[in-house]
């Protein structure tokens, strides 16, 4: 990946090798198209400490004009769950407006995305999947970062 997306993720990447944050963690980077992180979520019931949850960040060639597609991986070895929550569907997906065309600002990076992340986990007082997700995961064709999500959700 060249040009100014290939510079900034060289750059992101020689941070996040270095120290991040508790409960985030470079699992890899083998390229500047994919990347993976784990977290884990702190002080929160509903998600045990010692579980980890896996991300996927998969970059254009507009990024970081654009955002990353982020979505939660489904993994037996090792053991990685999809997190319950009200705005994270069975397939990994993730409502959030971060992650929206709308959302999206540059000044935003993988570590801030992963942050982010784990807050709306850490605050989730629902151990459930958003309405609607079995047809959902069903009938979606569209990239995530391509679906018009609603963000009017205050009880979560």
């Amino acid at each position: 990946m060249a040009g100014m997306s290939g510079k900034r993720l060289q750059k992101e990447l020689a941070k996040i090798q270095g120290i991040l944050p508790p409960g985030i963690s470079l699992v890899s980077a083998d390229d500047l198209r994919e990347w993976q992180m784990d977290l884990t979520v702190p002080d929160n019931s509903i998600y045990p400490p010692d579980e980890k949850y896996r991300l996927r960040f998969h970059f254009s060639t507009n990024y970081p004009i654009e955002a990353p597609e982020v979505v939660f991986m489904l993994l037996s070895n090792p053991e990685r769950k999809i997190p319950l929550h009200p705005h994270i569907y069975s397939n990994g997906i993730i409502c959030l407006d971060l992650l929206d065309k709308q959302g999206w600002s540059p000044v935003h990076n993988v570590e801030s995305v992963c942050i982010s992340i784990q807050s709306m986990l850490a605050s989730n007082t629902k151990a459930e999947r958003p309405p609607g997700d079995a047809e959902f995961v069903r009938s979606n064709r569209s990239r995530p970062r391509d679906i018009n999500f609603l963000y009017h959700d205050p009880t979560v």
